[in-house]
């Protein structure tokens, strides 16, 4: 096993902020069990993160491929941009740097976001072990292996589409969902189409993969797994964001203004907004009613609200709410910093996965209102099985302040979150069965057997 000292771990995530961060993290747990981590991104998504950060990272190496797409500036380039140049532009030149890499030292392994499942075949053709990540929880991807499931029932046509509408239990042990809230029913019809052949393809591509590891704790689930899509070969390794050596790449660059003022607050008085990154926010209506719920609450705030979005709040918004002292609206924030803050009492959250496990690190309740995707499903763990937030109906004033009303008076809420935080990051909870877990993988890895290169001519 000498050999795999200094063996080289390829990581590819899919180019966004929510899975290059966790895929980040992933790569300092390989590096602090003595592997070289190589993450690899797309040429416009790596010349974002040089714009707007020192992305040096003692020991873990960026390479950036060649994408065909051009640099976006603020909002980079769409989900079908994005996968047309993973399908039919990086292939090649990541087999091409695979055969580079070899060449200098043992190439270990190959991990591969399952979104970005188009690696999963360049590996097959070096002959490198490949590793599927899954940077959410193990719900969702038991969601999305359910598929087949639901085609042979008749939940979904062949395309997608729910054939009634209403509550579906896609899990005996998992919570209720609607059918409106499946995660590829985004944008237009075509659209909708577009995502659902993507998610198909990507659990064809994973489905034969020896080792699939999710980035969530073990019994994230009140019951064991299910009979559906969950074999030895899912691994949840998490919660990994506990490997946080050092700051994790941001996209954009962070205000961190806001920190200055986080200062003067009273504790545990401050409401947390932020609806992530990649999916399109909540729309105009709704973006102008929360502004207007923030303003008339008088309650203080920092609110993370992309610049391209700043012209749906209300004229004046902006200027009265600083003038006021009440609040910040900044394009980019410290998310870390900011939730570890003793001022902050609650987190107004999209319930993006990432979001919820650096809640849950810092012991914050969350208001809840899932936009897209897998985040719906998040959001019924949050608030139906573990008890740490509520979900809010609306936007509105009436909504936003019973909501934070609720979460910061409710003693029991604290009591379950602060049990929950023990469970999954205390040092005797499951963070070290996730941490076992990790290791048991990587020695299932270091099987001699896994390591051989033969990288395959293209032609």
């Amino acid at each position: 096993m000498k050999h795999l000292k200094k063996a080289k771990i390829i990581l590819v995530p899919y180019p966004a902020q929510g899975h290059v961060s966790p895929m980040q993290k992933l790569a300092w747990a390989f590096l602090s069990h003595g592997f070289e981590p190589v993450i690899v991104l797309p040429q416009c998504i790596h010349g974002q993160i040089l714009l707007n950060a020192d992305y040096s990272d003692h020991g873990i190496k960026w390479v950036a491929l060649p994408d065909g797409q051009a640099q976006e500036g603020d909002t980079g380039p769409d989900f079908f941009a994005i996968e047309s140049a993973m399908e039919n532009t990086m292939p090649t030149h990541l087999q091409h740097l695979l055969r580079k890499l070899a060449k200098d030292g043992d190439v270990a392994c190959l991990v591969v976001d399952l979104l970005a499942s188009w690696a999963i075949e360049v590996a097959h053709t070096c002959a490198i072990p490949v590793a599927g990540f899954w940077p959410a929880m193990l719900a969702s991807y038991l969601l999305i292996a359910s598929i087949p499931h639901m085609l042979f029932r008749g939940l979904i046509s062949d395309t997608g589409v729910p054939q009634y509408e209403g509550k579906i239990h896609f899990e005996p042990e998992l919570p209720v969902i609607s059918t409106e809230d499946l995660p590829w029913l985004i944008g237009t019809d075509a659209a909708r189409k577009a995502r659902f052949k993507f998610w198909k393809r990507t659990m064809e591509r994973s489905s034969n993969l020896k080792w699939v590891l999710v980035n969530s704790f073990p019994d994230e689930m009140a019951n064991k797994c299910g009979s559906q899509g969950c074999g030895p070969h899912v691994l949840p390794i998490g919660p990994i964001c506990m490997h946080q050596l050092t700051k994790t790449i941001s996209f954009w660059e962070e205000d961190l203004s806001c920190m200055k003022w986080l200062e003067n607050q009273k504790p545990d008085s401050v409401v947390y907004i932020s609806f992530g990154s990649w999916v399109s926010p909540i729309g105009d209506a709704k973006l102008r009613n929360l502004a207007l719920a923030l303003e008339a609450s008088a309650r203080p705030f920092i609110w993370v609200l992309r610049s391209t979005w700043l012209q749906g709040l209300p004229v004046g918004f902006l200027e009265r709410v600083v003038k006021q002292g009440i609040g910040r609206v900044v394009s980019w924030a410290p998310q870390t910093q900011i939730l570890q803050h003793q001022s902050v009492a609650c987190y107004l959250t999209h319930c993006g996965w990432n979001s919820i496990l650096e809640a849950l690190q810092f012991q914050k309740k969350l208001l809840c209102y899932p936009v897209a995707g897998d985040q719906f499903v998040n959001c019924a763990y949050v608030v139906k099985v573990w008890r740490v937030g509520l979900k809010l109906n609306g936007l509105g004033h009436k909504d936003v302040e019973e909501g934070v009303l609720k979460v910061m008076e409710d003693e029991e809420m604290s009591s379950r979150l602060n049990k929950l935080y023990q469970r999954i990051m205390g040092m005797q909870g499951d963070n070290i069965k996730g941490a076992f877990v990790f290791k048991t993988f990587l020695e299932d890895l270091k099987n001699p057997s896994s390591t051989t290169i033969i990288c395959q001519n293209s032609s």
